[in-house]
């Protein structure tokens, strides 16, 4: 096949609901490029709202209670407990979940400690029990970085208070990466490795390697994947293996109208010009958006394709 798949051009006009982020980061700005890109290409009264959220497990449980008809959740793998109900969607699985595509994002959820602790690794770290003064996200059932940071030292024999430490606990990253640039903590859990922050302090810290059981172990009940991190992303650190913590999925549910559906998949993938050129002053190793985007890949989703949505990847040639 060598043909694009067709540009869709819906007639009637509706009112769609999404969630994006807190308000000015990638989640928002991906969801104000597809809505501009749908509404061009939908019924003159056309209205389409962008919820605010954390776009974490409160916008898996937005979309899936109908509250919104889409919203934007990262990791994307983290949303798959919610199908049949494991982790902290315990007691309310929700089946009818569906993805209308991924935005590539590569990232990790990184565990780094000070160098004056004298720890190598999570093994040395259980050995000596420093009193870390650790900066994460807030553990409340919501935010998957609290979430998965709070499993990942659990299942590692990692105590932060039974050592004597504490959490320094936020929402977002850049509080978490200020704590450590102030000198208010000692070690941290957290994602978003692109931003410029961590290398300011990465030659001061040394970064984790976690344990293949420990990992392969999250993988088994949680579908949680891993991934490893390169010798040389951070200043002076060497290779090693953690969280993935990648992508940004765009969820619904099998009730959204097909013809909605594959328009949304047409332009995540035919109009992604419109979002790569707002990302183009980045190396694209250090994007919050991983450019160029690929529409095939943004097809191969952790939560089964919406129908519609599946209509538009299975029309794509075989090189993009």
């Amino acid at each position: 096949m060598t043909g694009r798949p067709t540009e869709p051009k819906l007639d009637r006009s509706f009112t769609l609901h999404l969630r994006g982020d807190w308000g000015s980061a990638n989640l928002h700005r991906v969801c104000g490029w597809v809505t501009q890109e749908l509404a061009g290409r939908s019924g003159p009264d056309t209205r389409i709202a962008i919820w605010n959220s954390r776009g974490f497990a409160d916008a898996v449980r937005a979309v899936g209670d109908h509250e919104v008809d889409i919203a934007m959740a990262t990791p994307a793998a983290f949303t798959t407990a919610a199908l049949d109900g494991r982790g902290v969607y315990a007691g309310q699985e929700f089946p009818h979940l569906r993805a209308l595509g991924v935005v590539p994002q590569r990232d990790r959820l990184v565990l780094a400690v000070h160098r004056d602790l004298n720890v190598t690794t999570i093994a040395e770290l259980r050995q000596r029990t420093p009193e870390l003064r650790l900066a994460t996200s807030v553990h409340d059932g919501v935010n998957h970085v609290g979430i998965g940071a709070h499993a990942l030292l659990e299942r590692s024999g990692i105590d932060v208070t039974g050592w004597g430490g504490r959490f320094l606990e936020d929402e977002r990253p850049f509080e978490s990466l200020g704590h450590v640039l102030a000198g208010r903590a000692n070690a941290i859990i957290h994602e978003a490795v692109m931003l410029p922050e961590w290398q300011r302090f990465a030659p001061d810290y040394r970064f984790l390697s976690v344990e293949q059981d420990v990992l392969a172990g999250l993988e088994a009940d949680y579908s949680w994947p891993s991934a490893t991190v390169e010798d040389g992303f951070f200043a002076g650190a060497g290779g090693f293996r953690t969280l993935d913590f990648s992508d940004f999925v765009m969820l619904t549910t099998t009730e959204l109208d097909e013809d909605i559906a594959y328009a949304v998949a047409w332009v995540l993938g035919e109009t992604r010009e419109v979002i790569e050129k707002q990302y183009r002053h980045l190396p694209a190793a250090r994007s919050p958006i991983t450019y160029p985007l690929d529409p095939v890949t943004m097809g191969k989703t952790p939560v089964p394709l919406h129908l519609g949505a599946a209509r538009y990847y299975e029309a794509l040639p075989t090189t993009t």
